[in-house]
């Protein structure tokens, strides 16, 4: 109810007690949804800050403020050092402006989501705090007064909406004769206590209270009242630093616990992949012993044998082994031998791959269970600073993803246009550019710096992420080629994405994307 009319009468009131004999010293924002209304009398100090944000809007009067040096903004300048000559609630209305000399006006208009700040001069409007809202120009201060009056005759005819007959009251007023019993009395004991709760309205006490949970303004006794004012300058300043902190808890927890949740069921996911290409490889038979069963076995094969069965004598007993009827039984074991060094190192990175993949599920579920024990917001503030969890709210649109290891920063085209984009118009002639070879994939870019060669480990990583964007992103290897970006250029008339490359390097990794967050 902090943008109730029956609020907002009281506390115009009161700013007009405190704020007779003062004048307009400046007015500046610093802050994206926030105007800072300064006001001296000579001796004295007064401070307004309009809080408008998407989700919240309100006024609080901080005892000082201390103005940033740097991205600060003057606005309304026309209106400084004229003097406060009233406040002025409009009836039935969330609004209020204060009137100055020379006949300048400044209307705060709280409508929610919508709320505003619009100077006037000499009765036209001139200027808005949020430009977004075209439309404010359009209003005139003088006609936003509302003719709302609630008869008994009405009342008794309809009851049920009393809601609609009386629209500024809002929710709680409602939920305060639900409390008080409406519903079971009769019509005309039910006009005697809206009357009642009416003449409560007239001359408020400030609640605040919560209701579900959610931290409420309230001017009627209703919920579970935390703390009662009778100064509404002194509520205010007490509810809205609570409430932006339980806001900021309510959406930055939430956040923060989906995405930890989501990260560690992925990361399990791929952990128990790992195990289970780990165990198929423990329990086959290796590339290398088949190759010497045949080897030990060459004269027992007929020429030409697309399959045989010889004695391996590494299980003591007879299997059936697969041949190529074109190839010799030396070319095929030379081949399973070739296999058998891959597969080794395949082994090898399969095992790094399972450690590190342990080590983010343990990190990932120990961080989830700090998360789950914090209950305020200064808690959940320091575990976000020192826990990157939440994805990155979405700024300018760039063709490409950015990631950063070591120092260095890694760009991945995020489709085939954007992999144009990224090559074309982004990237130095002696920056590292990488693609998985052969196959479709993300274009990606590690930015040159200046009097640095580009480490192995950097190199490792974006080609694993390039792996990982590409069609082999399922291959347990992938070859992916790196070159100076001066090397890669695009045909006349090629397909969005194609370029060719000249002078490039190949390095075999196993794709995945070891970053935690893509922005």
């Amino acid at each position: 109810m902090h943008q109730n009319y029956y609020f907002l009468r009281q506390l115009a009131q009161k700013l007009e007690q405190t704020l007779k004999g003062f004048s307009l010293h400046s007015v500046f924002s610093q802050e994206k949804d926030e105007l800072v209304l300064a006001f001296h009398n000579g001796a004295q100090e007064f401070f307004i800050k309009a809080i408008q944000t998407s989700t919240f809007s309100s006024l609080q009067f901080p005892a000082t403020f201390n103005r940033a040096r740097q991205n600060s903004v003057d606005l309304f300048t026309s209106v400084w050092g004229e003097q406060v000559l009233e406040v002025q609630a409009h009836r039935q209305e969330r609004s209020f402006f204060i009137q100055f000399t020379q006949g300048k006006v400044l209307l705060f208009k709280l409508f929610g989501n919508r709320s505003n700040v619009i100077l006037f001069e000499q009765d036209q409007p001139m200027a808005l705090f949020h430009r977004k809202f075209a439309k404010d120009l359009e209003l005139d201060y003088r006609a936003m007064h509302q003719n709302w009056h609630l008869t008994q005759e009405q009342f008794l005819a309809q009851p049920q909406l009393l809601g609609k007959m009386l629209p500024t009251l809002g929710d709680l007023p409602l939920l305060y004769l639900q409390e008080m019993g409406i519903e079971a009395k009769q019509p005309l004991a039910q006009w005697q206590l809206v009357q009642e709760m009416l003449a409560q309205l007239e001359t408020p006490s400030y609640y605040l209270t919560y209701l579900d949970k959610v931290l409420r303004f309230s001017l009627l006794p209703v919920g579970q009242i935390q703390q009662k004012y009778t100064d509404p300058l002194e509520a205010l300043n007490a509810f809205v630093p609570q409430y932006r902190a339980q806001e900021y808890f309510s959406r930055h927890y939430g956040a923060a616990h989906k995405s930890l949740q989501r990260q560690l069921e992925v990361a399990q996911k791929i952990w128990w992949q790992i195990q289970e290409q780990l165990e198929t490889w423990h329990h086959g038979t290796p590339y290398a012993q088949t190759a010497d069963v045949i080897m030990a076995n060459l004269t027992n094969i007929p020429k030409g044998s697309a399959e045989v069965e010889l004695y391996d004598f590494y299980q003591d007993t007879t299997r059936k082994i697969k041949l190529h009827a074109t190839e010799t039984p030396q070319k095929t074991a030379e081949r399973l031998y070739k296999k058998a060094k891959n597969q080794q190192i395949e082994l090898t990175l399969l095992q790094a791959r399972a450690e590190k993949k342990e080590q983010e599920v343990e990190r990932l579920g120990r961080q989830l269970k700090e998360l789950e024990e914090i209950t305020s917001a200064p808690q959940l503030r320091q575990y976000l600073k020192k826990n990157t969890v939440v994805p990155l709210p979405a700024g300018q649109e760039l063709p490409f993803h950015t990631f950063e290891t070591n120092g260095f920063k890694i760009l991945v085209g995020k489709n085939a246009k954007a992999n144009d984009k990224l090559t074309l118009h982004h990237t130095h002639k002696d920056d590292l550019w990488l693609h998985a070879k052969d196959v479709p994939g993300s274009h990606v870019v590690i930015k040159l710096k200046a009097g640095q060669p580009f480490p192995m480990p950097v190199i490792e990583t974006a080609a694993q992420v390039a792996a990982y964007y590409s069609k082999r992103k399922n291959d347990t290897l992938c070859p992916v080629l790196y070159t100076p970006r001066k090397y890669v250029r695009k045909p006349r008339g090629a397909t969005p994405g194609s370029v060719i490359v000249e002078r490039e390097k190949v390095i075999l990794v196993t794709p995945q994307n070891p970053f935690k967050v893509i922005p």
